[in-house]
């Protein structure tokens, strides 16, 4: 009895280790890093790499090994995340010179969780099944904050068969992981999502600047916006209006978070009427233009009010 016991601790035991196999991370800007973090914290081994040696110390600190190129990464990893800015960066990361398909093993599990154009996930599948590899879509959603307390939404398309997998890593990472459907379909999801963000956000940024120029307080508004019909995130989570509310990137002069410039980036081509999701894009492609293309998206609250005060 006691023997069948001990097998069975060991069989648990080595079924617990092979898990924790080495992941490669890619991209450790202000939310890859928080999100490899956990990785570590969850005790994942972690490749790490980035285009920018200086973003890589804390993480090196932390435990992980920093490698000079994602093919490097490649070759010591057979689980790779890529957090990166834009389509043109997931595709040389991928695609490239140095990049992940030039070492790739086969059956390599890739996971992109960068906001980009769908049709250059379905590209980045085609070209990862010809090296033999599997890549999956699964952008995120909840910002720096959630990045850093592992409470991201994830939502992932891909290969129905390799949902289990790929759940495992990002439930390190987050408390929501949803599978959308096929190749593209977590950025088609990602795109809805912040195309109704920037509405939000915008709408809280007017509101807010009205209940001021009406002599309103706006902490006094915002506790009353938050108990009424017209809370949403951006009021209740993200104002964006500075002294409200701390710990997020209106307390902070704008800085990190999700940039102006991603926010302007998330344009969607399509026959639909979108008249509110037309001028949100338009609206934060004009900031980018004015010199906050750096600064966080909640940033809009300052740029209507400097556009008032001209």
């Amino acid at each position: 009895f006691y023997k069948l016991i001990n097998t069975w601790l060991l069989s648990v035991s080595s079924r617990a280790m092979a898990s924790k196999t080495p992941v490669g991370f890619i991209g450790l800007g202000n939310m890859g890093s928080h999100m490899a973090k956990n990785l570590l914290k969850h005790g994942y081994p972690v490749f790490a790499s980035d285009i920018f040696p200086e973003s890589c110390k804390e993480i090196q600190d932390l435990g992980a090994q920093v490698l000079d190129s994602p093919a490097e990464v490649a070759d010591r990893a057979d689980r790779i995340i890529t957090m990166l800015p834009s389509s043109p960066n997931v595709i040389e990361v991928y695609t490239g010179l140095k990049g992940i398909l030039q070492k790739v093993k086969k059956g390599s599990l890739l996971i992109d969780s960068s906001t980009i154009d769908p049709s250059v996930s379905k590209e980045m599948a085609k070209e990862a099944e010809k090296m033999g590899a599997v890549f999956m879509d699964a952008p995120v959603s909840g910002g720096v904050g959630a990045a850093s307390s592992g409470k991201l939404t994830f939502m992932v398309g891909g290969v129905e068969e390799e949902f289990t997998a790929v759940q495992e890593l990002l439930t390190c990472m987050g408390t929501n992981v949803v599978y959308c459907g096929e190749v593209g379909t977590g950025q088609a999801a990602k795109i809805c999502n912040n195309m109704l963000l920037a509405i939000g956000m915008i709408g809280t940024a007017e509101t807010m600047n009205l209940g001021i120029r009406l002599g309103l307080d706006p902490k006094l508004l915002s506790k009353i916006l938050n108990m009424s019909s017209g809370r949403c995130w951006s009021s209740d989570t993200y104002n964006p209006v500075p002294g409200v509310m701390e710990g997020v990137p209106s307390a902070n002069n704008y800085q990190g978070g999700f940039g102006t410039t991603l926010m302007a980036k998330v344009g969607v081509s399509t026959t639909m009427s979108i008249p509110l999701g037309s001028v949100s894009h338009q609206i934060y492609r004009v900031m980018c233009a004015r010199g906050y293309a750096q600064k966080d998206f909640s940033s809009v609250f300052q740029f209507l009010r400097d556009e008032e005060n001209q």
